[in-house]
């Protein structure tokens, strides 16, 4: 492109060819000029030609630049220059580029030659483009020796720890030292994870090497854990003392980055200190930006005034409570690895043929609900059932059977279990109205806060005299009919002695969202040969968060759920009504965002059955290019930005453009719209941060988040910010570009309205994502630049369209080459957008 843009043969083009900043709305003022000059008296060049960049290939794109002559003689000469007209047509918010080849003809040489100009245009506004520009520029963040803490002075701790009377003690759990040194080592992630699979990860996986294959997973993915966590070390920190409380300001605490909970440890260490002591300070306090920690007498001899060395250490409870479960002898394989041996041989039962009234009126007209029920019923205990939906009411459908559960049997006890206390909460909530505090209980860790807890739950729950919450006398928890905790608190059952197959049921609610051995903490400390254990979710949605991409490659991210769907067992062709029920209708979203997922993931069979006035709310919005189909992609191309030293992207232009979104629907009178009604989604933490701060004056109760923030959630519109740009796609890996793209089945979250903001470049290399766009096209859902492919080609799921991108652009590799090197490594900051997750 250099020599292109290079003048020759004695020709000069003058002019502006960068029309800077444009306004969307002024579209006045869009008009350049340029000429084209020469100092020779005998010139003998003419102009032949203009073409831009964009109008030649196999699909010519209508250019967002026009470039033209005025004048019909076209002969360069000296005393007359050649006037060009430069214009901007574009009107949507983005970063638009083009070249322009103008082609010269020299009639005594008899040779043509060409001279080439960029021209570029940012759409938007000046003022708010520059308030989100980085505040400082992107500097990597180099990987340092961290030393190991050997000499730590112990703290204070909460009283919180001690909330719960637990009978016996957690095992240490230690990552052994074979393996932490393998991790540590500074072979490639593909090596390591080799040696990984090789050395410690049996070779048949059964109920004999069950716990060993997992528990080598668990303490994979707690190394990297705590990789993870020193990211938010911090250097030369003040520490404010108030009473008894040493008090630590904490960036990013609000959004849990990084998570701190009461009973957590920060390690403390005076700037400059020889002799190598860490004091321990365990958190009592947590508020919104800062912590309050106390530590050993012997830290008050600090001044006031001193500086630390700051270092979060992770919470490893909820791994040795996993652990703990998994050292268990319960090895069952009717729960473990079921087969088909472990099923009835009698027919599915039907609903029909039970005299049985429902609690909930709306389930008899849903036949995949009453199958679920029916088949809880009429077969033996060692039985499983096993159900998974889309937002197709199973959560009604897990509260309906607990309490035909009860009514039937008078000595049934039930556990009712989800990854999240949100999830948790879901059930409890929907359970108060049926049962008393007598019989329901909800179970919350003492580190959480009573603000927390729903309001109508507080009389379902234990809390102690100090204010923390705890378990009642054991008299009384064995009284209980249905206990509700989160998957990894349900240890608390056996934590404080009560017995293996006290309780007949284990319902298991978003078992697809959490890992294997989370789910297993209360079967394998409270299950015995007759307990039966029901799973309800779904394994085409988002699985569990997972930050070591060595437990993922090796099977930590695969659910209890979705793995028992892969065996014979589970064939809902075969096993429908006995071991797997299927729901099919949908209550949440309108038919045209359900119809792709639906294809794609459900074989069709889902039907859409949401309420009319909801789901249909923006039908013939003055938002949507087809007022029918109510999904939206507008394509916008912008720019990848990051700043400071975080790594985590943002896109400013999109920015803009959900904000200019969100504005308008809070405007329209006739399709009126709350903060209450809006989601969105972006998966880059960076972007949630300049979104936030964007929306803050004028619409600071929509929530913005991950999609992971958003599961098990619904808006009446969701914005999906992508991020990501094609600009400088060229220096990632495809992998790297479109690994934390919201998938698509984000759109789930979605009752009325979707509008996805993001550049069609990139998230077309992605054949998913490819098929997705074709669908929105095609049925006049697109807005902004068009589409650059044929959207009526089959696409290839085999992928490689970033090839043929690469191998169409001709792209420089050298430079390529160049901009790689200064790239940081991948691994270091590989989860920089993952959110942590509270599982206790």
């Amino acid at each position: 492109m250099g020599e292109a843009e290079k003048d020759k043969n004695g020709l000069v083009i003058e002019g502006t060819f960068d029309f800077g900043f444009v306004d969307p709305l002024n579209i006045q003022d869009r008009a350049r000029t340029a000429t084209i000059k020469t100092s020779q008296p005998f010139s003998n060049s003419t102009l032949l030609d203009i073409k831009l960049a964009s109008s030649q290939g196999t699909r010519r794109m209508e250019s967002a630049f026009s470039v033209g002559v005025s004048v019909v003689d076209r002969q360069v000469i000296s005393t007359r220059p050649l006037p060009l007209t430069l214009t901007f047509k574009q009107i949507h918010i983005g970063r638009y580029e083009d070249r322009v080849e103008f082609l010269f003809g020299d009639s005594q040489l008899k040779k043509r030659f060409i001279i080439s100009r960029t021209l570029k245009a940012i759409v938007g506004n000046r003022a708010e483009h520059e308030a989100l520009m980085p505040a400082t520029p992107y500097i990597p963040r180099l990987r340092t020796s961290r030393k190991a803490v050997v000499k730590v002075v112990e703290g204070i701790k909460p009283p919180a720890l001690n909330a719960i009377p637990y009978i016996g003690r957690l095992p240490k759990a230690s990552i052994p030292s074979t393996l932490q040194s393998i991790l540590s080592s500074s072979q490639s992630t593909k090596d390591v994870s080799a040696q990984v699979r090789k050395i410690f990860m049996p070779t048949d996986f059964n109920s004999n090497t069950y716990d060993p294959h997992f528990k080598h997973l668990l303490w994979v993915e707690e190394y990297k854990m705590e990789q993870d966590l020193e990211r938010y070390d911090m250097l030369r920190t003040a520490l404010n003392r108030h009473n008894n409380y040493y008090y630590l300001s904490v960036p990013g605490l609000a959004e849990k980055r990084p998570s701190v909970l009461i009973g957590d440890r920060i390690f403390v260490q005076e700037q400059g200190a020889t002799d190598g002591r860490w004091f321990e300070g365990h958190v009592h306090v947590v508020r919104q930006a800062e912590v309050g920690l106390r530590f050993h007498g012997s830290f008050a001899r600090y001044s006031e005034g001193g500086r630390f060395h700051i270092r979060f250490k992770l919470n490893r409870i909820p791994i040795r409570r996993q652990h703990q479960a998994l050292d268990t002898a319960f090895s069952e394989d009717r729960i473990l690895f079921p087969g088909p041996g472990n099923l009835s041989t009698h027919p599915a039962p039907r609903f029909i043929d039970m005299s049985m009234a429902l609690y909930n009126p709306l389930i008899a007209s849903n036949p995949p609900q009453l199958q679920a029920i029916a088949s809880l019923f009429l077969f033996p205990l060692d039985h499983r059932l096993s159900w998974f939906s889309a937002r197709t009411g199973k959560t009604i459908t897990i509260v309906e059977a607990i309490l035909q559960i009860l009514a039937t049997d008078q000595q049934a006890k039930i556990l009712a279990c989800a990854p999240s206390n949100s999830a948790a909460d879901l059930i409890a909530s929907r359970l108060r109205d049926r049962l008393t505090a007598d019989e329901l209980f909800r179970f919350y860790a003492p580190s959480r806060f009573k603000s927390q807890v729903p309001d109508e739950l507080s009389a379902f729950t234990y809390i102690r005299d100090d204010g923390h919450f705890s378990v009642p006398p054991m008299a009384r928890m064995t009284r209980f009919r249905v206990v509700v905790a989160t998957c990894v608190s349900a240890s608390v059952a056996s934590g404080i002695g009560m017995p293996r197959g006290h309780f007949s049921h284990i319902f298991i609610d978003e078992a697809g969202q959490a890992t294997e051995p989370e789910t297993f903490v209360s079967i394998k400390m409270m299950a015995d040969t007759k307990t039966n254990v029901i799973l309800s979710g779904d394994p085409k949605q988002l699985g569990p968060i997972i930050r070591s991409g060595i437990a993922r490659e090796l099977g930590l991210e695969k659910s209890y759920l979705e793995r028992l769907m892969d065996r014979d067992a589970y064939n809902l062709r075969i096993c429908y009504g006995k071991s797997v029920v299927k729901l099919i209708k949908n209550f949440r979203s309108h038919d045209a965002i359900l119809r792709f997922p639906n294809g794609r993931f459900y074989d069709d069979e889902l039907q859409q059955c949401g309420n009319a006035t909801l789901v249909n709310a923006y039908l013939n919005s003055p938002l949507l290019p087809s007022k029918n189909f109510p999904i939206i992609f507008h394509a916008v191309y912008g720019k990848d930005d990051r700043e400071a030293s975080s790594p985590s992207f943002f896109n400013i232009e999109e920015v803009l453009q959900i904000k200019s979104y969100v504005q308008k629907l809070k405007d329209d009178r006739r399709f009126r719209t709350t903060d209450a009604d809006i989601g969105v989604i972006t998966p880059y933490h960076a972007q949630c941060h300049k979104l936030r701060t964007s929306l803050r004056p004028f619409a600071d109760g929509v929530k913005v988040g991950s999609v992971e923030e958003f599961q098990g959630q619904e808006r009446k519109v969701i914005l999906i910010s992508t991020v990501r740009s094609s600009k400088d796609f060229v220096q990632y890996d495809l992998r790297h570009t479109l690994g934390f793209v919201a998938n698509p089945l984000a759109v789930t979250r979605a009752q009325a309205m979707l509008i996805i903001v993001g550049d069609p470049q990139v998230l077309s290399l992605d054949p998913l994502w490819r098929s997705f766009l074709n669908y929105i096209y095609l049925n006049g859902g697109w807005i902004g630049p068009d589409i650059t492919w044929d959207p009526n080609a089959p696409v290839d799921e085999a992928g490689g369209y970033d090839k043929a991108v690469r191998t169409a652009a001709q792209l420089d590799m050298n430079e390529f080459a160049r901009r790689m090197e200064a790239e940081v490594e991948e691994d270091l900051d590989a989860n920089v957008d993952r959110p942590w997750r509270d599982v206790e």
